[in-house]
C-alpha cells in the first residue's frame, strides 16, 4: 500500500489531476455568482463542492500513507501544511456565524494551485523572499516622497490648494504622480506658477517610478536565482538512511523480476 501510494502521488497523471480539479473548483465558485444558476442547480453545486474536499482529503491521506511509517515528515513541508490547512477550514459548516470563513476557505481551494505547480510554488517562494529587500526599497522611497511632498506644499498649496492643501494631501497627490495616473494635470497647473515646475515633476517620476521599479525587478531576480539554487540543492540532498534502504529493496524486487523473466525465456525453447 505504502509503494502503491507513492507510485500514484507521485505520478504526473496524478497532478494533472489534482490541477484540473482545482481548476474544475475555480469554475464553480464563478458559476455560483449567477443567481439563476445557483437557484436551479444549487444541490449540483454543493455535490461538486464535496466531492472536491473528499478528493483533496484522500491526496492528503495518500501522501502521508506513501511517506509511512514516517507520515509526520508530510508536515515537513509547508506547502502540505498549506494544503491541509485550506481542507480543515473547507470542513467548516457554511451556517451561523462560521459562513463567511466557509465561503473564505472555498475561495482559498483555488490557491492550491500555487501549490499544485512546481513552477508557481518558485516564484512565490521567490516572492516571499523578496519581502526584506523590497522593505527597504520602500523606506528609501518613503522618505524621498516625504522630502517631495513638503517641498510640493512649499511652493504649490497656495497656488492649487486641491492638490498640495496640506501633507497628507500632498504625499497622496505624489502617489499619483508616482503611478502615472494624469500626473500631467497637476504637473501643468503647477506650471501656471513656475515654468520651470516640470523639473520637480520629472525627477520625482524617475527617481519613484523608473529607478524604484528597476530596483525591486533587480531583488526579485536575485532571489529568484537564490531559490532555483536553492531548490537544486534540495534534490541534490544526500539519501538519508530509510530511503537508501527502501531503494535497495526496489533494486533487489527489480532483478528478482528480471531473473525470473529470463529464466523463462531460457525455457521457453526447450519446451
Amino acid at each position: 500500500m505504502v509503494k502503491l501510494a507513492g507510485r500514484i502521488t507521485g505520478s504526473s497523471q496524478f497532478e494533472y489531476f489534482i490541477i484540473a480539479l482545482i481548476l474544475g473548483n475555480g469554475v464553480l465558485l464563478g458559476v455560483e455568482t449567477v443567481p439563476s444558476i445557483k437557484e436551479g442547480y444549487g444541490a449540483w453545486l454543493n455535490a461538486g463542492h464535496w466531492i472536491t474536499i473528499g478528493i483533496f482529503i484522500v491526496e492528503a491521506a495518500l501522501k502521508m500513507l506513501a511517506l509511512a511509517p514516517r507520515s509526520e515528515r508530510y508536515f515537513r513541508d509547508n506547502w502540505n501544511v498549506f494544503d491541509f490547512t485550506i481542507i480543515v477550514l473547507s470542513l467548516i459548516p457554511a451556517v451561523g456565524t462560521f459562513a463567511v470563513v466557509a465561503r473564505l476557505a472555498r475561495l482559498m481551494r483555488l490557491l492550491r494551485l500555487v501549490s499544485a505547480v512546481p513552477e508557481l510554488r518558485l516564484i512565490v517562494t521567490t516572492l516571499v523572499r523578496s519581502i526584506p529587500g523590497m522593505l527597504h526599497i520602500v523606506a528609501v522611497m518613503s522618505v524621498l516622497s516625504y522630502i517631495y511632498a513638503i517641498v510640493g506644499y512649499e511652493f504649490f498649496h497656495e497656488h492649487d490648494p486641491e492638490h498640495w492643501d496640506n501633507l497628507g494631501i500632498s504625499l497622496l497627490s505624489l502617489f499619483r504622480v508616482v503611478t502615472l495616473e494624469d500626473w500631467t494635470d497637476i504637473m501643468y497647473v503647477a506650471m501656471e506658477l513656475n515654468s520651470f515646475a516640470w523639473i520637480y515633476f520629472v525627477s520625482y517620476v524617475v527617481l519613484g517610478s523608473f529607478v524604484t521599479i528597476n530596483l525591486f525587478i533587480a531583488v526579485v531576480i536575485n532571489n529568484l536565482d537564490e531559490a532555483k539554487q536553492e531548490r537544486l540543492r534540495q534534490l541534490e540532498q544526500v539519501p538519508t538512511a530509510d530511503e537508501l534502504v527502501e531503494e535497495l529493496r526496489a533494486a533487489r524486487e527489480s532483478l528478482s523480476r528480471l531473473e525470473r523473466r529470463l529464466s523463462r525465456a531460457e525455457d521457453a525453447p526447450e519446451r
